[in-house]
């Protein structure tokens, strides 16, 4: 990691103060030491590509890291958070960047897609398909995966007796499932940017943005950017049936 930070940049750095460090769970550090590779991804969390200057930092509500997830950052009562953290000193200029010293050590999402869908606890529904049409795997596997994740409410606004009946007919219920995934890692600012994703069933989703509304076919995005290891899941308010 030397070379790369003394090398030409330009860099941003949120670099966190001993005291940060110290914060951390008995152990952590030392196992982190004997842990290169996820050593390695948490110092890339704090790394961005070019430079990123403090009043640049404001305009901003997240950035992606050389890690490949995004922080998000936030502006509270006159103080900057990144992923939490605060800015304790900015824009300390150096030949090949500038760094941001902050208040704690900030850890990227070490869950993917599935993890995340079983912990939350709102999209059973979802989970008992992905599991019945055989897909665990291909969810937890590198990626990157955009996943539009309905939760248990749309699943219970299907005609009566629907669910039951995908559950039994596992072609058609991997069809849906796969029409709610797309390729590639897209954030909600890429989303929008768009007209249509193509999705894993090789049909494409529609996107339409009305305001501060964003569709994807007919169903409202209602919680957007929920990282994962290997992508990322935006939460919707319907089921996505494909045209065929």
């Amino acid at each position: 990691m030397v070379d790369a930070l003394k090398g030409e940049g330009p860099l941003t750095v949120f670099s966190p103060t001993d005291e940060a460090f110290a914060a951390l769970p008995e152990g952590t550090l030392d196992a982190l030491l004997a842990d290169i590779p996820t050593l390695t991804d948490i110092l890339l969390y704090h790394v961005v590509e070019g430079k990123v200057m403090a009043a640049d930092v404001l305009e901003l509500s997240q950035v992606q890291t050389l890690q490949g997830q995004y922080i998000d950052i936030r502006v509270e009562d006159g103080k900057v958070y990144i992923d939490g953290a605060e800015i304790l000193i900015a824009d300390i200029e150096t030949s090949n960047g500038v760094i941001h010293v902050i208040d704690a050590v900030i850890l990227p999402e070490s869950r993917d897609i599935v993890d995340i869908a079983v912990e939350d606890g709102r999209s059973e529904n979802l989970v008992a398909a992905v599991q019945a049409a055989g897909l665990v795997e291909a969810l937890k596997g590198e990626g990157p995966l955009t996943v539009f994740a309905p939760t248990d409410d749309p699943f219970a606004a299907l005609p009566e007796g629907t669910v039951v009946a995908l559950l039994n007919d596992i072609p058609t219920l991997t069809n849906i499932l796969l029409y709610h995934v797309a390729e590639g890692k897209f954030m909600a600012a890429d989303v929008v940017e768009l007209n249509e994703v193509e999705t894993l069933l090789g049909e494409s989703l529609s996107v339409s943005v009305d305001m501060d509304k964003v569709m994807i076919g007919d169903a409202q995005v209602i919680i957007t950017d929920i990282e994962a290891s290997n992508g990322v899941i935006h939460v919707i308010d319907a089921v996505l049936i494909p045209a065929s």
